[in-house]
């Protein structure tokens, strides 16, 4: 090959480096190619902050910090039952009328929920429902051998929220209510109570919707954070946990038609409410 040609397929070569080059520094000062190391900074960021919501050490570290606050709330209540099954019959109480009495028997009803503790003089926050028939209603703390009676202080149907006081002789652990307005769909959540009487049982999911009305035999709610985490009877009036630690809500109820579907009561709702409790 002759030295010419040499020369001139070195100077075509160089030509064309030299054309991709400009394009190159064209494209980069137009922002049609993003500079590299800030794309790679961005997605280090996101995987930072997705590395902290699934931290295996963050939920652990709430619910010991938190579950001291979280009771189990065990109510009795005592109904009578007439065991004549024709007195409930229009027709036989019309001819036999007094003949068919007979005395009602006693039977005792147990009734099992959770609920946490708001103050540190012994105020605890539970639903309405799970304490509105009780004739006692007793308290157990964790870690407390001792069980405690409660009182009722307040109670709202409408809202199913009900406030019990307790005299324990010291300051109680307590849970803060959280900002359930700042909430939002898919933040990791956790719920806490006594399933079945299986204290203290924990279950994580997110926020599933918000706003959603719901309607239980004859209460109607208008406003509840619906969640995935798991909702099983007995969880009745415990807390539902961001990852802060805070109460955004309170489980109620539970789908009994679908699995992943509960909902809670927020907790503006509940601070609108009971705010002379919290001290």
């Amino acid at each position: 090959m002759g030295k010419s040609r040499i020369l001139f397929r070195v100077r075509e070569a160089a030509y064309f480096i030299l054309g991709a080059l400009t394009m190159l520094a064209f494209l980069s000062s137009s922002g049609v190619i993003s500079n590299p190391v800030e794309v790679a900074s961005g997605t280090r960021a996101a995987a930072a902050s997705s590395a902290a919501v699934t931290d295996s050490s963050v939920i652990p570290e709430i619910v010991a910090r938190v579950s001291p606050a979280v009771v189990t709330i065990n109510t009795t209540e005592n109904i009578s039952i007439n065991q004549n099954p024709f007195f409930t019959d229009p027709f036989f109480r019309q001819f036999y009328g007094r003949r068919l009495r007979t005395q009602p028997q006693s039977q005792t009803v147990q009734g099992l929920g959770s609920g946490f503790i708001i103050s540190k003089d012994g105020y605890i926050l539970t639903n309405e429902h799970v304490v509105s028939s009780a004739d006692e209603i007793v308290v157990s703390l964790s870690g407390d051998d001792k069980s405690y009676s409660a009182r009722k202080v307040f109670s709202d149907y409408n809202l199913d929220l009900a406030v019990l006081k307790i005299d324990a002789d010291r300051n109680l652990p307590t849970l803060s209510l959280g900002n359930s307005d700042s909430t939002r769909v898919g933040d990791w959540v956790i719920a806490i109570g006594n399933p079945y009487g299986l204290d203290h049982t924990v279950t994580v999911g997110v926020i599933s919707a918000k706003s959603r009305p719901i309607t239980i035999e004859n209460r109607q709610y208008k406003n509840l954070l619906q969640t995935d985490a798991s909702i099983n009877p007995g969880n009745s009036g415990g807390p539902l946990l961001n990852l802060e630690g805070e109460v955004v809500g309170i489980n109620t109820a539970v789908s009994s038609e679908a699995q992943g579907i509960g909902f809670a009561i927020p907790s503006n709702t509940a601070l609108k409410a009971i705010n002379n409790y919290i001290k």
